[in-house]
């Protein structure tokens, strides 16, 4: 049987190259976890579709359940899930992060 969050979610992460679903938006993240990993993107020029999740009780349950991850924010590049908070920030830190964006093809400010 087809799901239908699930399969808005594969089509968010398949029009986008990068999307991050959150608690808010990429303006106003509702909450410290959303808003370090926007800060990361924006910090490096990432261009990204910011979902928030609160405004739709059906995909913020659906989203975890779709990655088998239970926190937000939630990070994909190129429809692949890459990680929440914690991942995101360390995989900065070490570099990961900007590796698989350059070969995922998707553009970023390298100087950052």
């Amino acid at each position: 049987m087809s799901n239908p969050v699930f399969d808005r979610i594969q089509q968010d992460i398949g029009d986008n190259d990068v999307v991050l679903y959150m608690k808010g938006t990429p303006v106003f993240p509702q909450c410290g976890f959303s808003a370090a990993v926007v800060q990361v993107l924006s910090h490096m020029g990432v261009k990204f579709k910011g979902i928030d999740i609160l405004v739709d009780p059906a995909l913020r349950q659906g989203i975890k359940e779709f990655a088998n991850w239970p926190t937000i924010p939630q990070l994909y590049v190129k429809g692949e899930f890459v990680g929440g908070c914690d991942i995101v920030r360390d995989m900065y830190e070490s570099g990961e992060l900007q590796s698989l964006l350059k070969d995922k093809g998707i553009a970023f400010n390298e100087a950052a």
